[in-house]
């Protein structure tokens, strides 16, 4: 299916190899529909394109009849370089065997390039139809001319058209030159399949890339190799933004295997060039070895002076005060929870954590006449031929950026910092160079998800219906200058949206927001703010439908009421309907036997839910607590609305599965303790990622199909998971929880 020889293609290299190789039908979507697929082979990257047709993505038919897509999205592991192209095969009407993937290298043709945010799918799957459509229609029409017979008395299938009243076929092998030379049709005359007739879409496929990845061949940025390169090791200073006042460079240079050793100044931007020590040697190792030399004084600046403990206490402080800022005043929350029949308060924490990615941060770059090539495991290639311009001032036409494989990446490889590091190292020594974080590296030095602390109260009426919400959330920001003027921005992933569940739902709801200043990186991780906030919200209504001796199932629908489609409100709103989330989570409250099943103290069900992404998702978590407040996920079942259309099979499984382990192990055991501006955790000894005799024993996972667009699936499946783990441990042992992670937390009983 897909050849190992075959490895990342530009959009001009892969076209002039194309032509080279014996013709064929090249397909892009970047020209215009007037002409023959055949001038399109020497179509300049420059090109001025039409509003009909966007730069996405390439088809190539050979004479042999072999289907080479370029799949032009960063593969980290969330299955789109197998996905998206199934949906052009799809509409071609090829055999998945006769088709071969190549990454495509980062070119302004294809459009955005970016993997973040779930909206990989989304943003290409109407366009990729349309493509594999149009090719399908083409290679009829020159079956059409060929027979001298009406294109609507053909069809496609299996990689060839058919004429059912002779019993005639043609390959599409047969087809691609008479094909080459006809106009594009216009993209409203092109029929797109119905999706009753799907034969690959919906099925369980392999990611195209497994055979290599389990055989252990060269694939990721970590693998990259070239003629002559060295590699290279950058030291920052541990507090964040510390600045280098001097090192042993001498000693340092004079160590086995070293070629250069320099002070890099850098700059004041946390998602930017740092100021350190950069090491240079004739392998990973020497340049490891010489780094434990190292000698540096630093001015480690503001940053030395923050710690969490520093934090929580301010934070504390802070949620006696009103919000710097209002986010949501619906009513009079103030008077409702002072006229409620019952009201609860609680207070929720949550730390820093790392993205902890398998693969950590590295990157080649090769500096030369005047122009820098680049090799990098990233999920925003765009950001990291930005940043090269604006650090190092390389016209990005002097910029080559291939995409390689990332060893997981859960938002991190969307900050480009470890690829200007290289870039900036390259340009200084002029060869090409591999920069290779360590794991310390990897884990003290991340774009970290940022910790937060929420300060709730809810009211309940007299039937045990809630009236009133009040949320004062403590969160972080960084200071910057804009104009002339200071100001606190706040961290990504760190902000509350007004718009956020229950927000819209509760007649008296009070949302107020301030942040602290600190001097810590932060970056989205997977599902940014949602990855918390669920956690926060679900928990505290699970408390507020105890204090009321409600159902938490026949709550929350109370809460979402008959609303049906809610429209977003204020700069981040987001259009919700209602009643899609009805229907999963009483579709996943049927599945686990909601309220038909008895637990033994000790075990218990939680339930909950949360749209973010545009997914929207429920889960039922089943756990058991020894008395000894050891847990076990005994199940997990899932139920999702992602739309009308499953590409997938295998790799939405994969991603919902994933998201339910990935979110289990945050919530058991992620957390970052800051002292003096450092992170003080160094590695996995003592920052702990879930294993596998702490992975649920069964993840059940079900798909709705609903009249709606499809979307993407990477990361609306997580935040669920936490707190109906946590409503769950409540149920089995009366214990809440309040703080992350749950190690936190004493879960003992008797």
């Amino acid at each position: 299916m897909n050849s190992p020889e075959l490895e990342n293609a530009s959009r001009r290299q892969f076209l002039r190899t194309s032509a080279l190789a014996g013709g064929g039908l090249v397909l892009g979507l970047y020209i215009d529909a007037a002409e023959s697929a055949a001038k399109r082979i020497a179509k300049p990257s420059s090109v001025v394109e039409t509003a009909e047709f966007k730069p996405n993505a390439f088809i190539r038919i050979a004479p042999n009849g072999v289907v080479t897509l370029i799949s032009k999205q960063p593969e980290i592991g969330q299955g789109i370089k197998t996905s998206l192209p199934m949906v052009i095969a799809e509409e071609l009407e090829v055999n998945w065997k006769d088709v071969v993937i190549v990454q495509g290298d980062l070119d302004p043709v294809y459009g955005s390039q970016s993997a973040g945010g779930s909206r990989s799918t989304p943003t290409n799957y109407q366009e990729f139809h349309r493509l594999g459509a149009t090719a399908r229609t083409m290679l009829i029409l020159a079956a059409a001319e060929t027979w001298q017979v009406p294109a609507a008395e053909l069809v496609a299938r299996d990689s060839a058209v058919h004429h059912a009243a002779s019993g005639r076929k043609l390959d599409y092998a047969q087809l691609v030159a008479k094909a080459a030379s006809l106009p594009v049709p216009k993209p409203e005359t092109v029929q797109l399949k119905d999706a009753k007739d799907y034969k690959l879409l919906g099925t369980r496929i392999g990611g195209v890339d497994n055979p290599r990845v389990v055989t252990g061949k060269a694939l990721f940025g970590i693998d990259v190799q070239l003629p002559g390169l060295l590699y290279a090791v950058y030291q920052k200073s541990p507090a964040f933004g510390g600045k280098v006042v001097s090192a042993n460079l001498d000693k340092i240079k004079a160590l086995p295997g070293v070629k250069h050793a320099f002070i890099v100044e850098g700059g004041s931007s946390l998602k930017g060039l740092l100021p350190g020590v950069a090491i240079v040697a004739d392998s990973t190792w020497a340049a490891f070895t010489a780094r434990k030399q190292l000698e540096v004084v630093w001015d480690e600046g503001p940053a030395a002076a923050q710690s969490w403990a520093g934090f929580t206490a301010k934070a504390q402080e802070l949620s006696e005060q009103a919000g710097s800022e209002v986010l949501r005043n619906d009513g009079n929350a103030k008077a409702a929870l002072d006229d409620a029949d019952k009201t609860v308060e609680a207070a929720y924490s949550y730390p820093f954590i790392s993205h902890a990615s398998i693969e950590p941060q590295n990157c080649t770059a090769w500096f030369k006449d005047g122009g820098i090539e680049v090799w990098a495991p990233t999920q925003n290639p765009e950001a990291g031929q930005k940043i090269v311009t604006e650090t190092l001032g390389i016209p990005k036409d002097k910029i080559t950026l291939h995409i390689t494989r990332s060893g997981g990446g859960f938002g991190r490889r969307l900050i480009p910092d470890y690829i200007i590091e290289a870039a900036a190292i390259a340009k200084q020594i002029g060869v090409p160079v591999k920069l290779t974080w360590s794991r310390e590296d990897d884990l003290q030095h991340d774009q970290f998800r940022a910790g937060g602390f929420h300060f709730l109260k809810g009211g309940l009426d007299d039937k045990g219906k809630l009236i009133a919400w009040h949320n004062h959330f403590v969160t972080f920001a960084h200071k910057v200058v804009k104009d002339g003027k200071e100001s606190l921005e706040l961290g990504s992933g760190a902000n509350l949206s007004g718009d956020e569940f229950p927000g819209r739902w509760v007649e008296n709801c009070l949302l107020e927001q301030t942040p602290l200043e600190c001097n810590i990186p932060m970056g989205p991780w997977r599902a940014p703010r949602s990855n918390v906030l669920a956690w926060v919200f679900h928990s505290f209504i699970d408390e507020l439908a105890d204090a009321a001796g409600r159902d938490p199932l026949a709550f929350r629908l109370e809460i979402l009421g008959d609303k049906g489609f809610v429209p977003g409100t204020g700069q981040q709103g987001i259009p919700y309907d209602v009643n899609r989330m009805k229907h999963v989570l009483r579709h996943v409250a049927e599945k686990a036997e909601w309220g038909k099943k008895s637990f033994p103290r000790g075990q218990g069900q939680g339930i909950a839910f949360h749209f973010s992404h545009l997914g929207y998702i429920a889960q039922v978590a089943e756990v058991t607590v020894s008395k000894a407040g050891k847990l076990k996920v005994d199940r997990v079942v899932v139920a999702t609305d992602i739309g009308a259309q499953i590409v997938n099979l295998s790799g939405a499984e994969n991603q919902v599965q994933g998201s339910v382990i990935d979110g289990l192990g945050a919530l058991m055991f992620q957390e970052l303790n800051i002292d003096k501006g450092r992170i003080v955790q160094s590695n996995f000894h003592d920052y702990p990622m879930i294993g596998i005799a702490d992975a649920p024993t069964r993840v059940d996972v079900h798909f709705l199909k609903t009249d709606n667009p499809v979307t993407g699936l990477g990361e609306p499946a997580l935040p669920p998971l936490a707190p109906a783990v946590c409503n769950a441990i409540f149920a089995a042992t009366g214990i809440r929880v309040r703080q992350l992670p749950l190690l936190r937390t004493d879960l003992s009983w008797s």
